[in-house]
């Protein structure tokens, strides 16, 4: 899901809508998980049927201090000195070796005191390479390092080899003095800039991803968000704006669609956050939200919020806090669907929904995300692996001989196939569909497995 602020900065309020409690109800993690532990300890099934094998090591001076990065197959270290930053992929087979070097554009975002240039992604779409870093977006060509374009902003990728980007105009003189320390509401323009005023428009730009561009162009007038749209053949752009909803061909910008957006107890929207085929338009002083299909923007339910109850920690699911239970709701009705109890985290995890202990992170149990109900006990494993890739949950555990056990879900597969053992204790550890890769005093060590 992706937050974005329109003419309203506060964020939405997730809380209960008034219901009766649902028939299947947790009170403690724990008794729900019993009933599942007669399976094998960790939910782990037999390593048959596996390949797992050690490929070697990128050593530490090709920047592995960086987070760790995979995508299309291959491991992306990064190395910044000063307003230098070098970007540098791997391949890791049939062992860890350098293919190419990139000097990479320094981006708005760069600190000259602390030298930080914002998070690094790369991200594999086709026949290109996205690097995010910061607020700085750059395409690559991935055979060879070379940069196609870049722009100081974030862009939003769109199947059929094109992006979407959103750039605030602001009115002259209201850039913030950040010296001065005065209270109010800012505004941010993209290049990461505070201004006291919202924008007076906002000009949304479909991309060439290749080329970098302008296919078409538009501009809505206050702030907007501009969002890729999935489940159809014909790629489009969902532009959430102040007053209205707006579907758009993502390569040429001809309107599909267009709905207004009705005000709430005389207030606007203030927030879009779209989850699949569903956005969710949040009325903050109104304590009210709307939801509408992404591709018909058919209105769907609306309920009310209630800025009371806690907030709730729920990725890729909607979710609201009442009476010390999380309550995951159908997002096509606004109904409850399923409850778990408060002390559990929730997190769609390839078609699953992974429930967790929330101050450690320590996962508990796989979900079935329709019914909430436990399918496989994760006790016993310690945390999830960063991961690369959608397919595939990859777990990890300590052995207690100071070496990592690494297993992984595939969707539709209710367990956890156990891969291998790492030797040596180290930090951070990333991995894909092909790849598990963590992070030790010499460099990034470099896995292969194939379930």
């Amino acid at each position: 899901m992706a937050l974005i602020e329109l003419d309203l900065d506060a964020p939405p309020d997730r809380s209960a809508e008034r219901r009766p409690p649902p028939p299947w109800r947790y009170r403690h993690l724990g008794l729900a998980l019993a009933v599942v532990l007669l399976f094998t300890l960790a939910g782990a099934a037999p390593a048959g049927g596996t390949f797992w094998r050690e490929l070697g090591l990128i050593p530490a001076e090709a920047g592995t201090e960086a987070s760790i990065q995979l995508a299309g197959g291959r491991v992306f270290t990064v190395v910044s000195t000063g307003r230098n930053r070098t970007l540098t992929a791997w391949e890791p087979q049939p062992s860890p070796h350098r293919l190419w070097d990139a000097e990479v554009p320094i981006s708005a975002s760069f600190d000259p005191v602390n030298g930080v240039f914002g998070v690094v992604r790369v991200e594999r779409i086709g026949d290109l390479l996205l690097l995010g870093a910061g607020l700085s977006s750059t395409v690559l060509d991935p055979a060879t390092g070379r940069i196609r374009w870049t722009t100081p902003a974030r862009i939003t990728p769109v199947d059929g080899g094109t992006a979407v980007v959103t750039e605030r105009i602001f009115r002259p003189g209201t850039l913030y003095d950040q010296e001065s320390g005065d209270p109010g509401m800012l505004y941010f323009s993209a290049d990461g800039q505070p201004h006291v005023e919202p924008p007076i428009r906002t000009e949304v730009r479909g991309l060439d991803l290749a080329t970098g561009a302008v296919l078409w162009s538009a501009a809505p007038g206050g702030s907007v968000t501009a969002e890729a749209v999935g489940g159809d053949d014909r790629p489009a752009v969902l532009i959430t704006a102040s007053d209205r909803l707006s579907l758009r061909d993502a390569r040429t910008g001809a309107v599909l669609r267009e709905t207004g957006l009705p005000e709430e107890n005389g207030s606007g929207p203030g927030t879009s956050d779209v989850l699949d085929d569903v956005v969710l338009i949040g009325y903050p002083e109104a304590g009210r939200q709307a939801a509408y299909d992404t591709r018909t923007l058919e209105r769907l339910w609306t309920r009310d919020l209630h800025p009371g109850h806690d907030s709730v920690d729920c990725a890729g699911l909607l979710c609201t806090g009442a009476r010390g239970e999380v309550r995951v709701l159908d997002r096509r009705t606004g109904r409850t669907a399923w409850s778990a109890p408060s002390e559990a985290e929730l997190a769609m995890r390839s078609g699953w929904v992974v429930m967790s202990e929330p101050s450690s992170g320590t996962p508990a149990a796989l979900a079935d995300p329709a019914t909430g109900r436990p399918v496989v006990p994760l006790s016993g494993w310690s945390g999830e692996v960063e991961g690369f890739a959608s397919r595939v949950l990859l777990l990890r555990r300590d052995d207690g001989n100071g070496d990592r056990v690494f297993g992984a879900v595939l969707p539709g597969q209710p367990e956890v196939r156990l891969l291998g053992t790492a030797g040596g204790s180290g930090g951070d550890c990333g991995g894909d569909d092909r790849y598990v890769v963590c992070r030790d005093v010499r460099g990034l060590r470099v896995w292969a497995y194939r379930i």
